[in-house]
């Protein structure tokens, strides 16, 4: 293995967004540093499997609807 290819893999601080600190390994920052989450796992619908609602913005799921309406969605 090439020397000093590699960065700097070290323990970092994540703040999650509830307020809980992680401790962590990453290539960010500098050892010791802290990242603050706006998004993170706990909180976010991808992960915690919570609210599926579709948005209509602008009316384009219904547009779709009625263009397709005769297939059997």
């Amino acid at each position: 293995m090439k020397a000093d290819i590699h960065p700097d893999y070290h323990f970092i601080d994540v703040k999650m967004t509830d307020g809980s600190i992680v401790k962590m390994r990453s290539t960010w920052g500098k050892e010791g540093d802290t990242l603050a989450l706006d998004i993170d796992p706990s909180a976010h619908p991808a992960w915690t499997g919570g609210n599926t609602r579709l948005m209509d913005a602008g009316g384009r799921v219904s547009k779709f609807k009625k263009k397709y309406e005769g297939l059997g969605f």
